[in-house]
């Protein structure tokens, strides 16, 4: 049973989480959470984990994941993206997984974030998106392609399938 647009490529994931720089004691906003994948692997080290999802069958699914992992530092917010973040104050670290309203919730999070924000995209259109907001917000840091390929049978040998290619672009004060 999946979820429309799927969980985050581990080594997506892993690429992601490694630009963000999660720290013990960080306070982590996991923006489009979708399945919970990302949340609850920032959540093995943060403090705090706020997982926002507009689509009620996300967010339903990512606390039934979350459950499953032992993972209860982790708060779920069902709702626009925008109208969340106004309510939370300090952030260290935010993940965007969501590409809605995506201009207006960079904006919310460079004036909240005190670490790294980190974009995942699949289309062109939003990598541009986030970068032109990064840049507008002089925050902009880099965009990364990631091109993941896995192997698979092949007759009597072995070939590799690509994965859709995922921009991963990172922003944050404290890096620019």
């Amino acid at each position: 049973m999946g979820l429309k647009g799927g969980p985050t490529q581990d080594e997506v994931m892993a690429v992601s989480l490694a630009k963000l720089g999660i720290r013990p004691g960080d306070r982590v906003v996991d923006v489009g959470c979708g399945t919970g994948k990302v949340s609850i692997a920032a959540s093995r080290v943060a403090e705090r984990v706020y997982a926002i999802d507009k689509r009620p069958e996300a967010i339903a699914y990512a606390r039934r994941e979350a459950a499953e992992a032992g993972a209860e530092n982790i708060d779920f917010f069902e709702g626009d993206a925008v109208d969340v973040l106004a309510g939370i104050d300090r952030l260290d670290a935010a993940f965007v997984g969501g590409s809605r309203r995506l201009p207006e919730v960079l904006d919310i999070l460079a004036a909240k974030v005190r670490g790294r924000i980190v974009v995942n995209a699949v289309m062109v259109g939003t990598l541009h998106e986030a970068i032109t907001s990064m840049q507008r917000l002089g925050i902009f840091v880099e965009a990364v392609h990631l091109q993941v390929s896995r192997s698979a049978g092949i007759a009597d040998g072995l070939m590799f399938k690509p994965l859709n290619p995922v921009y991963v672009v990172v922003g944050g004060a404290e890096c620019s």
